[in-house]
């Protein structure tokens, strides 16, 4: 008996079918999440994890398996009976699903997503009064559409090697070669009251790079995506969200199953945009069937939006249930970059993937720490040592191990590095995106300012340029040389800044300067000698200053969007060419003031709440991703004799700059400003209003008005400009194809000038108080042409009758934008 039952044992075991495998698509070779893979004729199956891998068994008779996805062909596999086998299986676009219209009654899929909008604050994490978990953020960029011609270019000939690190495993993919790769390992905090996010950035590792701010992107607090967000900020635009609060406006949505996801029954509902070339996803989600949480959601942007420079993008996003609250365990970003063309006949482009996978662990709920723990200024930090991991470290607390083509990255990367070559190839690109050739221990440049040309200085050259990193990152020493071969004088500028400590950040500084400049410019504007102003100039430049400088500074940021900054500054001013600061000597006879000194005491503070940046050793670049406005100060105290000033006055100017995000009809931006200008000072040195004589757009400028053409002693601004994102121009079909976008816009600006500070100095003719009523100015235009190019026409709505002033003018202008 007992040998009976072996034996039927053993016979059992020997005739049990096993099968696993990964799926993934057939092109891009991206991993397939939560596709249905079934042993044909039973019920028995599995659904693949966020990195299409399944595994299933059964004892049952069968010979093949079933595999379908929503959007992908159905395809049926013969396996082999009774044995354990592996079964790849790459997925084709090529069906929609069919749409069954059920009536009476309402659409089941509006049922569950109205629960799932109901329950939103029950499962969104950011409700909870406190959680802490760690992550590890793992990104990787891929070049990928590699053609022949561009593998065996002269150019690339040093190169050759790395081509053999190609992934193409399959003739049907999407060939790509990797080249970058970063990992970071994090802790990151949450409290509710007061809301405080705070993150801390233990390790890191990029592969030829060791930046603050690239480790700083990599982690929670740069990429943090919210699906229950009714809106979610990619490239700059606001999608809406698929469980946003008012979803059925832009969606479709429909029933496609039921299933058990870890144990939770789930609904799965397909979405897709309700119109074309709105910013929205395609995808699908599964919801809990109590909590309606989100257990699992996977979508990517609308084929057709109109969003630039991407082909793909596709998000999966996987929950795990812990204290009665949805968090997220791992998240997977893939996007599919074509920026430039390799082919046009053929229409390939070469294009870079961009892989972000993150995994989430170690979580504690409700659970918040002291108050002295959380910090509400410092909310992102580095770790000093967070470059110095050991690769045991790394080994250790990974929490996704590194694939083959990850490994050879950081290898690969680092035999780059030792190539001549390759450092003449980051040294073309230093040039075209700061203007600076690397040297050594010095940086020549810039090159946009090498050569220019005006009406008083004739033709112009300058050299210039500052010390590198080389030479040391915690000072600087900077300065150039300038000379126009008409008024045959030379231009010059020496400064220094350097670092009292970089925690916190504290910089103090000083340069001379004697060179020209124009009065009335936007401090938005190219500079004087900036070859494009150059170019593209209106009309002749006459009305130029030459000015001595001496500014002393110390430069404090509080923390990450606050920072003050004291300055003293002596300056005089000199009139050039026919220009003349003439004033009123007797009731008959006039007179010429050969100069005008100031000396200045200057304290400028600026608030950027949550504003993310690019930070090199000594400046920053903003990129203008804060919900909050930007408020800026400046207090200006004039002190008479000190250092040979000539006057005592006080400015003060408020600036509040603020972009509000309207889905799905775009965005607005507005600035708002207002200054004043106490005591007796000549017209120099009030508000000299700004204005733009060239034909490309400025966007803080006022473009219709002339230069030196306005002046107040107090004044009020308005500036508003709304960007529609295509909303009209998607919804006429001959212009949607060109995924044009509208802009409108709109100035205006009211002041005065005291009578006392008429007394100084005579007003040249060309200068003019607001007396009479604001100037304004409206404009409207196209952007996005061609992906880059922007038109605006511009009205000039007032002050008509000014000479020079024109009622209509044409500006263009160069953007980047997605």
């Amino acid at each position: 008996m007992l040998m009976a039952l072996l034996m039927l044992a053993s016979f059992y075991s020997q005739a049990q079918t096993k099968v696993s495998g990964k799926i993934v698509d057939a092109i891009t070779r991206e991993p397939l999440p939560f596709v249905n893979v079934i042993f044909k004729g039973t019920t028995t199956g599995a659904t693949t994890d966020i990195e299409g891998n399944y595994s299933m068994s059964t004892t049952q008779p069968v010979d093949s398996i079933i595999i379908s996805y929503v959007g992908y062909n159905k395809v049926t596999r013969v396996i082999k009976r009774d044995v354990s086998q592996e079964v790849n299986i790459g997925l084709s676009q090529g069906i929609d699903l069919m749409v069954v219209e059920v009536r009476p009654g309402e659409n089941p899929a509006h049922r569950i997503l109205r629960k799932i909008i109901a329950n939103k604050d029950q499962n969104d994490r950011e409700k909870l009064d406190a959680y802490e978990y760690e992550l590890y953020n793992k990104v990787e960029f891929d070049l990928n559409n590699i053609s022949e011609d561009f593998k065996n270019n002269k150019l690339l000939k040093p190169f050759s090697f790395i081509f053999d690190n190609i992934d193409s495993s399959n003739a049907k993919e999407k060939p790509y070669l990797p080249l970058f790769m970063t990992e970071a390992l994090s802790d990151f905090y949450y409290r509710k009251n007061p809301r405080t996010r705070n993150e801390v950035i233990k390790a890191s590792k990029v592969a030829g790079v060791q930046n603050e701010s690239v480790s700083q992107f990599m982690g929670d607090m740069y990429q943090n995506v919210n699906i229950y967000d009714n809106t979610i900020l990619v490239f700059g635009k606001d999608f809406i969200s698929p469980i946003s609060d008012n979803a059925l406006l832009f969606y479709k949505f429909y029933l496609i199953d039921s299933t058990v996801i870890d144990g939770h029954k789930c609904y799965q509902l397909q979405f897709k945009p309700r119109r074309k070339q709105e910013l929205a996803f395609t995808g699908n989600l599964w919801a809990a069937d109590t909590t309606f949480g989100i257990v699992q959601i996977e979508m990517a942007i609308a084929s057709d939006a109109n969003i630039n420079f991407i082909n793909t993008t596709n998000v999966v996003q996987q929950y795990t249930y812990i204290d009665s609250v949805w968090m997220m365990q791992r998240e997977r970003l893939v996007i599919d970059f074509n920026p430039f063309p390799i082919d046009t006949k053929k229409k390939t482009m070469m294009g870079i993937y961009g892989r972000k996978t993150a995994s989430y662990s170690n979580f504690k709920i409700n659970k918040p720490r002291e108050d002295k723990f959380y910090s509400l200024t410092e909310n992102l930090k580095v770790a000093d040592d967070a470059f110095k991991k050991s690769e045991e470290y790394w080994k250790e607390h990974r929490l996704d191990s590194l694939t083959k083509n990850e490994k050879q990255i950081y290898h690969m990367v680092d035999t780059l590095q030792t190539l001549p070559v390759y450092r003449t190839w980051v040294d073309v690109l230093q040039i075209f995106v700061t203007g600076y050739k690397v040297k050594g221990n010095f940086e020549y440049g810039p090159y946009y300012n090498l050569v220019s040309f005006n009406e008083i200085e004739g033709t112009r050259f300058r050299f210039g340029g500052r010390t590198s990193n080389q030479f040391s990152r915690w000072y600087e020493l900077s300065g150039y040389l300038a000379y126009g071969n008409r008024d045959e004088r030379f231009k010059y500028s020496l400064g220094i800044r350097a670092f009292v400590t970089k925690h916190p950040r504290v910089l103090v500084g000083m340069y001379y300067k004697n060179d020209n400049e124009i009065l009335g410019q936007s401090q938005n504007g190219f500079t004087t000698d900036n070859i494009l102003a150059s170019v593209f100039r209106i009309t002749p430049l006459r009305n130029l200053t030459n000015t001595k400088e001496v500014n002393t500074y110390i430069d404090r940021e509080w923390f990450t969007g606050f920072n003050t900054k004291l300055s003293l500054v002596n300056r005089q001013m000199f009139p050039l060419a026919n220009f003349h600061y003439e004033y009123q000597k007797t009731s008959t006879t006039t007179a010429f003031l050969d100069r005008i000194n100031t000396t200045e005491i200057r304290l400028l503070t600026r608030l950027a709440y949550q504003e993310k940046y690019v930070e090199g050793e000594f400046s920053r670049v903003a990129l203008g991703v804060t919900k909050y406005p930007v408020i800026q100060a400046q207090y200006t105290l004039g002190l008479k004799n000190l250092f040979g000033g000539n006057y005592s006055y006080q400015k003060m100017v408020v600036n509040w700059d603020h972009r509000v995000r309207i889905s799905p009809i775009g965005y607005f931006d507005y600035v708002l400003e207002y200054g004043k200008v106490w005591g007796q000072v000549p017209y120099p040195l009030l508000e000299l209003h700004g204005g733009n004589e060239t034909y490309i757009y400025d966007l803080y400028a006022y473009n219709a008005m002339n230069y030196y053409e306005f002046v107040s002693d107090e004044y009020a601004s308005v500036n508003f400009l709304h960007h529609f994102d295509g909303f009209f121009l998607n919804r006429i079909p001959l212009m949607r194809k060109l995924k044009w976008r509208e802009v409108v816009g709109a100035k205006a600006l009211v002041g005065r000038v005291n009578d006392k500070n008429r007394q100084l100095l005579i007003f040249p003719d060309h200068l003019y108080d607001l007396q009479a009523g604001p100037y304004m100015e409206a404009s409207a235009g196209i952007e996005n042409i061609f992906k880059v190019f922007r038109v605006d026409g511009v009205w000039r709505l007032s002050y008509l009758d000014h000479a020079k002033a024109q009622a209509f003018t044409i500006k263009a202008s160069l953007q980047f934008n997605f």
